[in-house]
């Protein structure tokens, strides 16, 4: 069934790590819950930052999901009464079918409504969505409910970009997880063939997921592990950021333009900010916050290439989802086999983002939430150490542009068999 920007059948509203159903207000609830927890570390200027246009400050992410819940849920019911008319304009993110909205790189101006106003707005859009949610169709709460888990990684996205341009290299949390030594890298070998790829329809799903469909992948070899701070170090000392035949056309010319020189949030000395802070740089940990330029560039100094969406799907559709939130950076591979194939980093895939055969999104204002993206960006898949837990599947399909740097995205190597 399509409604809006999900795949969803009724039969289930379980999250996907879930070991039996639990009820939707229970969900919602939880949901709602975990933003504030992970917004609570943040002080009210915190969380007025905007150190960027593709950024957002902590308490827009904060009014914007409920925005989403007032517009596309509670606005059904002629009783229900909005907290503020104004908010309509304030907190639309890009769904030009309901109206007009505030410039995107100017969310960091609006001081006015407070945090206090944005959290009685909160609490406002839950008591009347709680009241109200039996009668409220469960796909659509469902949509509100994986939306905002999107955003609760954007805020930490957003605040670690903030952070990093305060002399003082605040930390959003103290540094509470022992780092385990990164085990050897090798390669899987996976057989290829006319394979299914997309979702089959069973729980939810994101549209753009879907149709499932056939798709020929010749033989190939994934890297076992994402590629490490210590194998990056090699590249830059190798003149990888120096070096135009290794890059892309248009990402040579952003290295140019940027002054690239290392991944974003490397420093001197070995140095490296965190959501803790400065840390050392660790030369085992995987390596993040690099663009698809960089990545693409690091695959052909390595002599291999990226793999494809196609070939990702296929090596993870049988492993279980690696657990996220044991930290909030990315840490090293521990073990043997195939691994960090989630919780660690999204990783950059050599495929851009376009419909599956037969995709359309939905007719109404929802149909907004993924389609109208398909141009210009990039695929990523596998999900993050700061993407919610369970939110993620091996059919989901993030999307960013290719020189996006912000996003926890790190790299996983391909080649033939």
């Amino acid at each position: 069934m399509l409604i809006g920007g999900l795949l969803h059948d009724e039969r289930t509203l379980e999250r996907d790590d879930a070991p039996a159903a639990i009820s939707l207000g229970d969900r919602y609830f939880a949901v709602r819950a975990r933003s504030e927890a992970i917004a609570s570390p943040l002080s009210a200027e915190d969380q007025q930052l905007q150190s960027m246009p593709d950024a957002s400050p902590t308490k827009w992410h904060l009014a914007h999901v409920s925005w989403f819940f007032e517009t596309f849920l509670l606005s059904r019911d002629p009783t229900y009464r909005p907290f503020d008319p104004n908010y309509t304009y304030l907190f639309n993110s890009y769904y030009d079918s309901v109206g007009a909205r505030h410039p995107r790189p100017q969310r960091g101006l609006l001081s006015r409504p407070t945090l206090t106003e944005i959290m009685a707005y909160r609490a406002h859009v839950d008591r009347a969505m709680l009241d109200r949610i039996d009668g409220l169709p469960a796909d659509l709460v469902t949509l509100g409910l994986h939306h905002e888990e999107q955003h609760q990684e954007l805020i930490l996205m957003d605040i670690k970009h903030a952070f990093s341009m305060n002399a003082i290299a605040p930390a959003y949390a103290p540094a509470d997880v022992a780092q385990p030594v990164s085990g050897e890298g090798g390669w899987s070998r996976f057989d290829g063939g006319l394979i299914e790829v997309g979702h089959d329809g069973v729980g939810f799903a994101f549209d753009n997921e879907g149709p499932r469909h056939r798709q020929w992948i010749e033989p190939f070899r994934l890297a076992d592990r994402l590629v490490t701070n210590g194998e990056w170090e090699a590249f830059v000392e190798d003149g990888g950021y120096r070096t135009p035949a290794l890059w892309l056309s248009d990402g040579w010319a952003m290295v140019c333009a940027q002054g690239w020189q290392t991944p974003l949030y490397w420093r001197d000395d070995r140095r490296i900010f965190t959501l803790h802070g400065e840390q050392s740089l660790d030369p085992s940990a995987p390596v993040s916050h690099v663009s698809y330029y960089e990545a693409d560039a690091f695959a052909r100094w390595a002599g291999k290439r990226l793999p494809t969406e196609a070939e990702w799907e296929v090596a993870a559709s049988d492993l279980a989802a690696e657990p996220t939130g044991a930290s909030i950076e990315p840490l090293p591979a521990t073990g043997s086999g195939l691994r960090q194939m989630t919780g660690a980093l999204w990783q950059w895939t050599a495929s851009a983002y376009a419909p599956y055969p037969g995709f359309k999104p939905a007719d109404d204002a929802t149909g907004e939430y993924n389609g109208k993206f398909m141009s210009g960006q990039m695929v990523l898949r596998g999900g993050a150490c700061i993407t919610s837990p369970g939110h993620t599947r091996s059919t989901y399909r993030n999307f960013f542009p290719p020189a996006a740097r912000w996003a926890f995205a790190g790299v996983r190597l391909a080649d033939e068999a």
